[in-house]
């Protein structure tokens, strides 16, 4: 620690702290325009220009390290003064217009001048500023307002890790420049800028701040759940921002977080219940809507038994919503047909880490990823899965000296960074995980004093890797054996390591053996040991986990209380007798095809889009009895429906969520939902009074009192109240004595020919997205990614198109040429319904051999 002496008071701080930090400390304040806690200081505005006793010239407090026993001055006549000309010199060519300015009323560079008394501009120099940048996607930069404090650049290449933004000439011809190519889009540029200097061309000319009503919430865009600011005007949302200092995010967001609100506001929201009447959807009052919804259940149940029953639930809905709609088939409509598009991704790496772990989702909280000596990124796209999670990484690795190992298919933003980079063969994650595992215990790297106190069987773990044939995994994976013994060094070597996989491993095909292998080398390797690292699956989806703790899918109730076993309490709890069975989402498919289930409920949810085989869902869904669809948009599906719900929005109720670290966080309501649209808590809770009338009609209070009282999962955690934001936790991962098992998997041969990948980009979540205007300007429809190579065979250019053919259907779209596929493979996002790439994907997989023609 380092004593120092600060206007007169005595503080200590840890060495290598600044003044700025030790004044904080002390609660003095000390004006500054370029610093910026989150990224490293600049020193290029000299506003926080303090006096050292012995030291000639001032000394610039945000970046001068404290040393022992100096005594520091923050504030006198002459520092006024210096303040007072820097202002004025930062004033020389910057216009004053404040009135038309977009950072009016929230502009530092505004307020230190009222701060410092700066009425006057006595300095002139040839104005060289460029005009204003307009040729850029959301953000308008004008050079003239910029005072370069070089927050923006920093914040994109620190914290975000893109490095778009740089420095373009030198002296008073710099201004800002971007690489557009690198650009995320993520705004916060914008939210750092002390000036109207970088622009959200969504909001400008709009509202000024005092007009606008902020309230505290939570994006539900992924499992990241990040802290933000809904600023309302008129009942619409005019921007989203967050706040330095908040839990997860520390005030960062993503393209969906800060210009993916547009579909919130859309002029296609659905607004009032619709009924089929005669082939033509039409207005309806709720009462005949619901009416009809629960009379068609009665009678299909009556006559056909209530195995014809299905729903299919949403990581879109809050906890709440989701528990509320597996009670309401499980005990108002007596089927155990209830199930979500976790079936083909997040359930299966729940089941085997819930069996050989004992993980009922992440073992460790997000912050402990920055915090890890190593951190293994396998079959993820994280930046566009979960991009707090790479913020995270960004931290670990290139703030800190962390190692970085990046495995996957195909080039992704964080190869970039990496230490290591395992571009592995199309379907080769079991052999990748074995080898690294393997190779870890042959040099003695591996977590043994963890593996003999916590698994049950360490033996069988051993004798299991020390069968690994290498040089078969080198041939599969495509990899050097050196390359994989550095990855093996770096993850063995590390105090402490993270080990994160995602949607390229859980929503492929035998996806439970690749989760099983990759947690057979996090036992290894040292990931599930301590308090830092840990092990992370993760789910691009907003409230998956939450979702699955809730009990929306046939194996489990509430709390993951396993069905057959706890059906028991559950029907003594609930007052009703619960079905036998139950049929998951393929099995419901496969039920309606065969004319055994007639009924079924898509709550905010599109199978024709986000599911696998989707041509196949579709020609499902054109036989049934019954189709009710609630959501907040139009779709394919909503025009099959037989009743359409209108449901709310995340900025328009109010709810718990689980992040996909377990942190429960609260919605709270910033606007009203549009014309009659409900909150979907309100829409399940008058139907489940309309099946079970004895039972009464379920709140909002009532329902977080049932969830800690059914779902030990959340007996302790302090859920929110209705109107407060409160977040939380549930329990971390705590292995007991021998309670962890290690299950053997052996890798099948990857398939030959060309193959497509389908799954997430950064600029679109899910669906919604595709009716916002901020998101769809960067990226506004379907395309497949291929490698020149291919390209070039294919004899397909840019601008071109390409038809893909596998066993299961066709689909066509222009093609983008990169190399960031290898070739023999291709990828193609799945959020956009004009190219719906799920139509030619067959059941439960996301890579599937597929022919190319030119189109």
């Amino acid at each position: 620690m380092v004593s120092l002496t600060i206007d007169g008071r005595t503080v200590s701080v840890p060495k290598g702290s600044t003044i700025l930090e030790a004044a904080r400390q002390l609660g003095i304040a000390i004006p500054t325009l370029c610093w910026l806690e989150k990224v490293s200081p600049t020193g290029a505005c000299r506003i926080c220009v303090v006096e050292v006793q012995g030291v000639a010239r001032p000394m610039t407090a945000c970046n001068t390290p404290v040393k022992d026993g100096i005594v520091v001055t923050t504030q006198s006549e002459q520092i006024t003064a210096i303040r007072r000309q820097v202002m004025e010199l930062m004033l020389v060519n910057h216009p004053l217009d404040c009135p038309v300015c977009d950072a009016g009323g929230e502009c530092d560079l505004q307020d230190s001048c009222y701060a410092l008394n700066v009425t006057k501009q006595p300095f002139r120099a040839e104005d060289v500023n460029p005009g204003p940048i307009d040729k850029w996607p959301l953000i308008q930069q004008v050079p003239s307002r910029c005072i370069l404090c070089e927050k923006c650049v920093k914040v994109c290449h620190e914290v975000v890790g893109s490095s778009s933004l740089f420095i373009n000439d030198k002296g008073d011809r710099s201004y800002i420049d971007k690489h557009l190519e690198l650009c995320e889009f993520c705004g916060n540029c914008v939210s750092v800028c002390p000036t109207g200097t970088m622009i959200s061309k969504l909001f400008k000319y709009r509202a000024r701040p005092w007009e606008l009503q902020k309230t505290r919430s939570l994006c539900n865009a992924c499992g990241s759940q990040c802290e933000i600011d809904l600023h309302v005007k008129n009942n619409e949302i005019y921007r989203v921002t967050s706040e330095d200092g908040t839990t997860v995010n520390n005030g960062n967001l993503c393209i969906g977080g800060f210009f993916g609100y547009g579909y919130v506001n859309s002029s296609q929201r659905l607004k009032s219940p619709l009924v089929n009447r005669g082939g033509q959807l039409m207005p309806a009052d709720w009462d005949e809507a619901l009416g009809l919804v629960a009379d068609r259940a009665r009678a299909l149940s009556a006559a056909h038994g209530a195995d014809t029953l299905a729903g299919l639930a949403s990581p879109r809905l809050t906890n709440e919503e989701n528990y509320l709609f597996q009670k309401l088939f499980r005990a108002g409509l007596g089927s155990n047909n209830i199930d979500s598009e976790a079936r083909f991704g997040a359930l299966r790496a729940l089941l085997p880490l819930f069996a050989s772990l004992g993980l009922q989702g992440a073992s460790n909280r997000l912050d402990r990823i920055g915090q890890s000596d190593a951190v293994l990124v396998f079959g993820s796209d994280v930046t566009a899965e979960a991009p707090a999670i790479d913020w995270q990484i960004e931290l670990a690795c290139r703030k800190r000296d962390g190692k970085l190992i990046v495995a996957n298919m195909r080039r992704v933003k964080l190869s970039r960074w990496a230490n290591t980079h395992l571009g592995y063969r199309p379907g080769s994650e079991v052999f990748l995980a074995g080898a690294l595992a393997r190779l870890i215990l042959d040099k003695g790297l591996a977590d043994a004093a963890f593996m003999e106190k916590y698994l049950a069987n360490p033996d069988e773990l051993k004798a299991h890797l020390a069968q690994v044939d290498l040089a078969r995994a080198v041939k599969e994976t495509g990899l050097p054996l050196e390359l994989l013994e550095e990855a093996a060094e770096h993850l063995g070597r590390a105090e402490s390591v993270a080990v994160i996989f995602g949607a390229d491993v859980t929503r492929g095909a035998a996806a439970g053996d690749k989760v099983q292998a990759i947690a057979n080398l996090a036992l290894v390797c040292g990931a599930l040991h301590g308090d830092l690292g840990g092990l992370f699956p993760v789910d691009e989806k907003g409230n998956t986990q939450g979702l699955l703790d809730m009990g929306a899918c046939p194996e489990f109730l509430p709390g993951f209380a396993a069905y057959a076993k706890n059906k028991a309490r559950f029907e003594q709890l609930w007052s009703c007798k619960l079905p036998e069975g139950g049929r998951n989402a393929e099995q419901i498919l496969e039920g309606i095809e065969k004319g055994e289930v007639r009924f079924l409920y898509l709550a905010a949810t599109n199978p024709l889009i986000t599911f696998p085989d989707s041509r196949r869902w579709r020609r499902a869904l054109e036989r049934l009895d019954m189709l009710v669809v609630q959501d907040i948009l139009p779709s394919e599906v909503t025009r099959l429906a037989h009743v359409v719900l209108p449901g709310a929005s995340f900025a328009e109720k109010s709810g718990s969520l689980t992040s996909l670290d377990h942190r429960i966080n609260c919605l709270r309501p910033g606007l009203k939902s549009p014309g009659k649209a409900r909150a979907d808590w309100d829409i399940f809770a008058e139907l489940y009074q309309r099946l079970r009338p004895l039972s009464g009609r379920p709140d909002a209070g009532s329902l977080l009192d049932e969830i800690k009282v059914v779902t030990p999962l959340y007996s302790d955690v302090c859920l929110p109240a209705q109107d407060r934001c409160r977040p939380c936790v549930k329990p971390l991962f705590a292995p007991e004595l021998k309670s962890l098992r290690y299950a053997p998997v052996e890798g099948q041969a990857a398939a030959g020919g060309l193959q497509l990948l389908t799954g997430k980009i950064l600029f679109h979540f899910g669906t919604t997205t595709t009716f916002a205007e901020g998101t769809l300007e960067v990226a506004p429809e379907g395309y497949i990614e291929i490698n020149p190579q291919d390209a070039a065979t294919l004899g397909v250019g840019a601008g071109g198109a390409l038809r893909l053919t596998s066993s299961v259907g066709s689909a066509q779209a222009k093609v983008k040429i990169s190399d960031d596929v290898p070739p023999g493979l291709l990828f193609a996002p799945y959020h956009f319904s004009d190219l719906n790439i799920n139509q030619i994907m067959p059941m439960a997989v996301n890579l599937v051999q597929v022919e190319a023609a030119k189109a």
